[in-house]
Order: C-alpha cells, then structure tokens, then sequence
C-alpha cells in the first residue's frame, strides 16, 4: 500500500492539535519578549509552525478582548503590546469558568480540597496577605 504524503502523521508536528489557550499562551510570550510594540506579522514570523496570518490576528483579538494585550493604529496596522503574563491569562480562564459555574462555593470547595498540600499552604498565605489592611508610611 502506497503512503501518502499529503496528510499529516504521528511525527509530523502539524499532526499535533494544540491545547486549549496554548496558542495564547506561546503568542503572549512572544510578545513578552518583543523590544517594544509589535504588528501581527512579527508574531507570525517568531512563533513555531507555519500559522497563518489570519489565525495570529485573530489570537491577537481574542487576547485584547481579554485584556491580555493592548493595541494601538500605526497606519493601517495595529501594534500589539502583551498587558499580562501566561500566569495573568491562566487566572483569567479559571475566573471566567468559576463565573460560568451556577454553584460558585461548591466548585471552590472542591477546587481547593483537591490542591496539594503545598498549594494550599500558598494559597493560605496568598488570601492572608491579600486580608491584611495595608497601613501607609506614618511620618512623625
């Protein structure tokens, strides 16, 4: 039986489907390392795979829609700027699903009866932090 070429295989990276936010993730991070603001195109050109330019802007659009990057007209392009990091976009997606949920107090008890011991112990000293009034600098 004769292989064919033309569809993608095991070892072919193009085979492989990307998770959900994945792109985001790696887009975000390009941007994160760009000197300044950058066009879609230069996105396009430091991220792996052969992405289409069309599949980019609309990863770009789905950031700004989410407040993870911003971007302003330079001519008829826009310049894109990362506004977050993996993490800011990964505490984005678990508050929009926590949002979704009818029953918010059952899906944070079992979110946090599952967390491993040290996550929890971080998370503990996390909300202890955010609960403590911060008293300004008192000059005498």
């Amino acid at each position: 039986m004769a292989e064919d070429t033309n569809s993608p295989t095991a070892g072919d990276p193009r085979a492989r489907r990307r998770g959900q936010g994945e792109l985001e993730a790696q887009v975000l991070a390009v941007l994160q390392r760009a000197p300044g603001p950058a066009t879609a195109g230069w996105v396009q050109e430091r991220l792996d795979g052969d992405l289409a330019y069309t599949t980019v802007m609309t990863i770009l659009s789905r950031l700004h829609a989410k407040n993870a990057v911003s971007r302003t007209r330079s001519g008829r392009a826009y310049l894109w700027q990362a506004d977050s990091d993996a993490a800011g976009l990964a505490a984005l997606r678990m508050r929009r699903m926590l949002d979704g949920e009818p029953d918010r107090d059952a899906v944070l008890a079992s979110f946090v009866t599952a967390l491993l011991p040290h996550d929890e112990e971080l998370l503990r000293a996390l909300l202890d932090s955010a609960a403590e009034p911060s008293t300004p600098d008192r000059q005498n």
